[in-house]
């Protein structure tokens, strides 16, 4: 499996790094990875995530970012590969960003 974390090399890594990895992680995990060949495809409905396998992606995405675990409302608004891509930039780039006074 892909995975580019390394505890001894806390760099920030840039949007651009993080939305690819997004990408391999869940290619490497879809049921039908050929859905990725549309722009913005659905986890369930072109990719084929089936409620195992996207709990299997969410635990994947928290070890390699280091996230907190998905709350259930927040995930149930990501449908799309767009969506998880969004939600984990978001987060790893607030953790990235220097503490404000």
């Amino acid at each position: 499996m892909t995975t580019m974390s390394d505890s001894s090399s806390p760099e920030p890594r840039s949007e651009a790094k993080v939305r690819h990895l997004i990408r391999e992680l869940i290619r490497e995990l879809a049921p039908n990875p050929e859905g990725l060949r549309l722009e913005n495809p659905h986890l369930v409905n072109d990719l084929r995530y089936h409620s195992l396998a996207l709990l299997e992606l969410a635990f994947t995405l928290e070890d390699e970012f280091n996230l907190e675990p998905i709350d259930q409302e927040i995930a149930r608004q990501i449908g799309t590969a767009k969506d998880v891509e969004d939600y984990v930039v978001g987060k790893v780039l607030a953790a990235q960003a220097p503490a404000t006074p």
